[in-house]
């Protein structure tokens, strides 16, 4: 995958005024059904804004306690019978805000359709490039990146979308910082060790963007980064062996740089493996992987604005191959579904219309819940694990072959007559 996450030409955005605004952030997580994303709304566990006089500040004042997130909906353990909810999740490698203002506005697209999402922050985009110096990247010279930095404007720009995300309830992942990929040098060949270094550097970006950017009048991130951060994506997917062993170690809850096919996740290392997954490539035999990056290599190679007669079939494409990959999990096995996206304008935007598209199509239906990460490895740590266990066992796009009421019983229900297992019949 191609190091793509370059920061364009800011608009100066200005800071939000202090904490104490905090309670004027909309509601999201809930569908039309009546139902929050993992209940009856009336079951739901809303954290209100803390005070102003509660707010403790962190370090320089570039983050802060808050109180808890609001937003965030309490996950329950499935009742004898339940169907699994439809979780879909979309997330973001690279988060942040530029001249394109993608960030924003999907904040705002998710909010029209009840859903929260998951931000895969860099590091790096919060380091102004004066202070690129401050990067000591593993197995590079210091101040290297093949993302570039950010400058003050961007900065403040990206802060301010991090703030009212969070509100909002979504989450702040890390996608890492440097962007490394392929042979020599890149992230794949990089140490335990070293990917511990690489991500506490990712968090003291992040904790430290005040005294980087001389800011220190502006409002913190309402969020202790030390506890939000609790999962990350890799750049190009590579390096995840040793990086699960970091992340295992460093005390992280799920890793999403893997590929896999729609089925319900399980653990690797003591983290949940929220990988992105197959599906349906319209117009192939093969399937593809449910990222934007992937479906523009496979339609216009490496070249990132192809032909323009072709944008608007190739963002459809990318559209009805995701809709079809939703489609087989809802109607068979529930497995979440796991999307993964850049704010890039790849082919002329078609990509970021195609994901729009499939938020509006799927996420206000009935027993659809699109989540962050967070809110998936919260639901999945409530459940018993021997219906995990079950669920686990049913095949890409496999419906229970008696229905989910027999199938997540806490006694199977019987067999029907007529079929090997059944009551014999009354004469």
């Amino acid at each position: 995958m191609a190091a793509t996450h370059r920061i364009a030409a800011r608009t100066v955005i200005a800071a939000a005024v202090c904490a104490a605004s905090l309670a004027g952030c909309a509601m999201g997580g809930s569908n039309g059904s009546g139902e929050g994303a993992y209940g009856p709304q009336g079951e739901k566990a809303e954290a209100a804004p803390a005070p102003e006089s509660a707010v403790r500040l962190i370090g320089d004042g570039s983050t802060a306690y808050t109180g808890a997130q609001p937003h965030l909906p309490r996950p329950e353990r499935l009742k004898p019978g339940q169907k699994p909810p439809q979780f879909v999740v979309f997330s973001w490698d690279g988060a942040g805000e530029d001249s394109q203002k993608l960030f924003s506005h999907f904040r705002e697209v998710a909010k029209e359709n009840n859903a929260t999402m998951t931000y895969f922050l860099s590091g790096v985009y919060m380091l102004p490039e004066e202070k690129r110096g401050l990067y000591l990247p593993p197995q590079h010279s210091p101040g290297s990146s093949d993302i570039g930095f950010n400058d003050e404007e961007g900065i403040a720009a990206t802060v301010e979308q991090l703030r009212l995300a969070w509100l909002e309830g979504n989450e702040i992942g890390t996608h890492f910082n440097g962007h490394f990929c392929g042979s020599g040098s890149g992230v794949g060949e990089w140490s335990v060790e070293e990917w511990k270094d690489e991500t506490r550097q990712a968090k003291q970006f992040v904790q430290t963007w005040k005294t980087n950017t001389g800011a220190r009048n502006a409002a913190p991130l309402p969020f202790d980064y030390d506890k939000e951060l609790i999962g990350a994506r890799t750049p190009c997917l590579e390096g995840r062996e040793n990086f699960l062993t970091a992340a295992s170690e460093m005390g992280l809850r799920y890793d999403s740089s893997g590929v896999n096919n729609q089925v319900w996740p399980q653990k690797k290392q003591g983290l949940w493996d929220l990988s992105m997954q197959l599906v349906p490539f319209p117009g192939h035999t093969f399937e593809q992987l449910t990222m934007d990056y992937n479906f523009m290599v496979n339609q216009s190679g490496t070249a990132t604005q192809g032909d323009p007669a072709k944008h608007e079939f190739w963002g459809d494409q990318m559209r009805d191959g995701l809709l079809q990959g939703f489609q087989r999990a809802y109607d068979g096995n529930r497995a979440p579904l796991i999307i993964g996206n850049h704010f890039e304008s790849w082919n002329g935007g078609t990509y970021m219309r195609a994901v729009e598209e499939v938020v509006e199509a799927v996420c206000t239906k009935e027993e659809v819940r699109c989540v962050s990460f967070r809110q998936l490895a919260d639901w999945l740590d409530a459940q018993d694990p021997k219906v995990l266990k079950k669920l686990r066992a049913l095949g890409v796009g496999e419906a229970p072959e008696r229905g989910w009421a027999s199938f997540l019983s806490a006694d199977p229900a019987p067999a029907p007559k007529g079929v090997p297992g059944a009551p014999a019949a009354k004469p």
